[in-house]
């Protein structure tokens, strides 16, 4: 099988069944030539939920499903994905449109939906040859990021409906105790520095107040963000809905920051500024080159844009760390368990204790 450049072979232990999917989705209104066989392919990339491309001659689907294994109670749900971006895209059309969700397990073994596919490219784990060394470039896509984040907070969720998706009063209090408890359960051993960072943050937790409460997409990150392939600079679709809500715009920006300048391996930790920020860091990004904005200027152009005051912006990036932490041990836990063989995950341990240790650095640099 040919595979496009975006996706690749299936990896091994995450294969479809191919002739029921095909079989469901001719039953069920997809329109297909009816002679027509299907293909199927992988997003490469992503740690979480498993993405794949449904080709047909006459058309092109993406497929959303959890990951194989145990999964925590309420992650990964297909059927709310889905249902957040019928509500959703109306409103905000680089949501992609979904297209048909499928809630019986018996089809592909769990449930799972469709949407219709979004053309462009992602950057991520390099920078692309479209982009370069381009400096004027990277600075126009890196704008073009803040401000769709600045469009995504400037919906109106009451007079849109969206408030209904979620619960804004006592959002980010829910944030970090429930954080708090997966970390507890997904735990494989002892960690102090963690130990910390929670009691930090529950002692530190920001006044909220509903009136101010957006949509909140939760993962917000320059690789879940599709880019026109003739022009890098305009957004075409933004990703990974999963953990969609209403509540503090503020946790989208701080976990924009926490992966926007991280240099992976550089020793020493350098001074933190308004931001914290650190020049020793545990995540991989690209965007820590000359052209790229600086967390600064994004928070600059993030606060000149929406009004919005920021000066407890270090709380929400120690509180991204954190999260990515116990994401990064949630699938950890998977693969010591032996629910997932995927090699990627031996040693996210390692990434833990240092995201762990960063958050750290972070709230003790902090003057709230």
């Amino acid at each position: 099988m040919t595979t496009s450049k975006e996706s690749t072979a299936i990896r091994a232990g995450e294969e479809l069944d191919t002739a029921a999917l095909d079989r469901y989705l001719r039953e069920h209104a997809v329109e297909v030539d009816p002679t027509a066989t299907i293909a199927i392919e992988q997003f490469a990339g992503g740690h979480s939920n498993l993405t794949y491309l449904i080709r047909y001659p006459d058309r092109e689907l993406v497929l959303r499903r959890p990951p194989v294994g145990p999964v925590a109670p309420t992650a990964h749900d297909m059927p709310r994905e889905y249902k957040l971006l019928s509500v959703i895209n109306p409103h905000f059309p680089l949501a992609p449109k979904p297209v048909l969700l499928c809630e019986d397990a018996s089809i592909i073994g769990v449930p799972f939906y469709l949407m219709e596919r979004c053309r462009g490219f992602i950057v991520l784990h390099k920078v692309p040859s479209r982009i370069g060394e381009n400096l004027e470039l990277r600075r126009w896509l890196s704008e073009a990021v803040v401000d769709t984040l600045v469009a995504l907070h400037a919906i109106d969720i009451q007079a849109t409906g969206i408030v209904n998706i979620g619960k804004p009063e006592g959002f980010v209090t829910r944030q970090v105790r429930g954080w708090a408890d997966r970390w507890r359960r997904s735990k494989t051993g002892e960690l102090p520095e963690m130990d910390q960072v929670i009691r930090w943050l529950v002692d530190r937790i920001p006044p909220e107040t509903a009136s101010e409460a957006t949509i909140v997409h939760n993962d917000f990150k320059l690789d879940n963000i599709m880019l026109d392939a003739d022009d890098p600079t305009r957004v075409v679709a933004v990703l990974d809905w999963e953990m969609c809500t209403v509540g503090d715009p503020l946790i989208d920006l701080g976990l924009l920051l926490c992966y926007w300048t991280m240099s992976a391996g550089s020793s020493g930790a350098g001074g933190a500024g308004k931001t914290g920020r650190a020049e020793n860091s545990s995540l991989r990004a690209i965007t820590n080159g000359p052209g790229w904005m600086t967390r600064e200027e994004i928070i600059e152009r993030y606060e000149a844009n929406t009004g919005r005051e920021l000066s407890r912006i270090l709380f929400y990036e120690t509180f991204a760390r954190f999260k990515v932490a116990v994401v990064i041990q949630q699938i950890y836990f998977r693969y010591v368990q032996g629910q997932t063989r995927d090699e990627r995950f031996r040693n996210f341990d390692h990434l833990v204790k240092a995201l762990t240790r960063e958050a750290l650095e972070l709230a003790e640099r902090s003057e709230i």
